[in-house]
């Protein structure tokens, strides 16, 4: 199994997580988004899409990190990323959706890109809007997490629902999104920081960290 991302990807992220939960072993190949390999020929031609993730498994090239994520659980159903009870299933989905639906897309990077060019806003303002959006979805995210009576995890172990929240809680940070009203949310960050799946499948852990060269 082969994963083609970009290390600061979030959907390529997901992808990580989840492939590390399940104990699967895959080759990263790392795909520069900042070049706009993605859109080149030889990748198009493989994946129309154009974006990363790209998970080529069992001889099909599959794009779209929500749909891989379930595809992950039933063509590997050991160590399962969603619960077995129909009701906790779709709190994990209703959760995991709201961030995938509603924040992926306005705050993507060709998004982000347009903003500035060829719109002519500044990094400030671009930011404003990054935060703005978060908040949309992330403050009614955390109070959903109350109800619920969430401890470290949304279930008993991490799953479908953790894989989609810690890239986004990784990208807001760096933002400098306010955190300090979400006990729930940090909560479940620090606890899945500590576990080695997650460490593993870190940004700052990728081979195409520029970071990690210096």
């Amino acid at each position: 199994m082969k994963l083609y991302g970009y290390y600061r990807s979030s959907t390529s992220y997901r992808l990580r997580i989840a492939l590390e939960l399940k104990g699967i072993d895959y080759e990263y190949i790392p795909v520069n988004l900042l070049t706009s390999e993605q859109k080149g020929e030889a990748f198009t031609s493989r994946n129309p899409f154009g974006s990363v993730p790209m998970l080529e498994a069992d001889g099909r090239d599959r794009a779209q990190s929500m749909a891989q994520l379930e595809w992950l659980d039933e063509a590997y159903p050991d160590r399962s990323l969603l619960p077995r009870d129909v009701e906790d299933r779709y709190t994990a989905r209703e959760l995991a959706y709201a961030i995938a639906t509603e924040l992926h897309a306005p705050l993507n990077l060709p998004v982000l890109k347009y903003l500035k060019d060829p719109l002519g806003h500044s990094q400030d303002e671009i930011s404003t809007w990054y935060r703005h959006w978060l908040a949309r979805t992330l403050d009614p995210l955390e109070a959903r997490l109350t109800q619920l009576g969430t401890g470290d995890f949304l279930f008993d172990a991490p799953g479908f629902f953790e894989v989609v929240l810690l890239p986004q809680v990784y990208n807001a940070q760096r933002f400098q999104f306010d955190f300090s009203n979400k006990p729930h949310i940090t909560r479940i960050e620090q606890a899945c920081l500590a576990l080695p799946a997650f460490q593993r499948a870190h940004p700052d852990n990728q081979p195409d960290n520029p970071e990690r060269s210096q």
